[in-house]
């Protein structure tokens, strides 16, 4: 979701022995940044990489791509609404696959949601496997599994919706370490 120029992917995979095992679709909203990710790609020679200018706050995006084994959630939960970081790990269980592997991101920003959202990933249906604060930062990462039942694909749902910049949580000072 909201791939960029798709550095987290493209990044591991280069030069990694299996890379061209990978499948993978990102999904980015900015034709820079997505033509940037579809240039990298092909330079590394990775024909399993679809690159895709879309809106990725709708389901529609993934439409012939899930469900999924791994889904990056990264640099979404700190631009939206509390209601659309639930909204979105509510939905999650239509895009995985019984045992994916969801990495996820968010800031800990006063208020800390974080624990939360731990929270509504357990009540969706996701085991946590990890969760990281990152010292002297405001990052964290969690990564959970879905051990729940999945649920029927459902197009032209919306997720989320970023907030103007002035509003988004990534905007407000740090939780202290």
């Amino acid at each position: 979701m909201c791939a960029g120029d798709g550095r987290d992917i493209l990044g591991a995979l280069e030069g990694h022995p299996r890379a061209n095992d990978v499948r993978a679709r990102l999904v980015e909203i900015t034709p820079e940044l997505a033509e940037h990710a579809r240039s990298r790609a092909a330079r590394q020679g990775l024909t399993g990489i679809e690159v895709v200018t879309g809106d990725a706050s709708v389901t529609t995006a993934y439409e012939g791509a899930v469900p999924v084994r791994v889904a990056l959630v990264c640099g979404v939960f700190g631009n939206v609404t509390d209601t659309d970081v639930r909204n979105t790990i509510d939905h999650l269980p239509e895009l995985c696959t019984r045992d994916a592997t969801v990495i996820w991101t968010r800031g800990r920003f006063e208020p800390d949601l974080t624990p939360t959202i731990r929270g509504w990933f357990r009540g969706a249906g996701f085991e946590e496997l990890s969760f990281d604060a990152v010292p002297d930062t405001t990052a964290s990462v969690g990564t959970n599994r879905f051990t729940g039942e999945p649920r029927p694909f459902r197009p032209g749902v919306r997720l989320f919706s970023f907030l103007p910049k002035e509003d988004r949580p990534s905007q407000r000072t740090r939780t202290k370490s």
